[in-house]
């Protein structure tokens, strides 16, 4: 059931009304009792999503987020190259053919 804006032309009084899409279109004012309300047209209904949760990185565990590192070739989520031992992948470690 949608949710109509009602304005009061008499006394200026507006408010929402929780009204099945059926029912009439109300004409007195609840506040000055005068037939002078009118249903204001609005933007209409939209869906609206607030808060966490609506994102398909929202609900990521610490495993998935680890196997999807490893997946995409070590690379951290800035885009920067990980190394084991901190040291950059250019120097010369025991597994470089050029320490011998």
């Amino acid at each position: 059931m949608p949710t109509y804006d009602y304005v009061c032309d008499g006394c200026g009084h507006a408010f929402e009304l929780f009204q099945s899409m059926t029912d009439s279109v109300k004409k007195t004012c609840p506040k000055c009792k005068k037939k002078k309300l009118r249903r204001l047209i609005g933007a209409g209904g939209a869906i609206v999503f607030k808060g966490s949760g609506f994102y398909k990185t929202d609900y990521r565990s610490e495993s998935y987020k680890k196997g999807a590192a490893a997946d995409s070739g070590g690379k951290s989520e800035d885009g920067s190259k990980k190394s084991d031992s901190g040291k950059s992948d250019a120097g010369g470690g025991a597994g470089s053919k050029g320490s011998e």
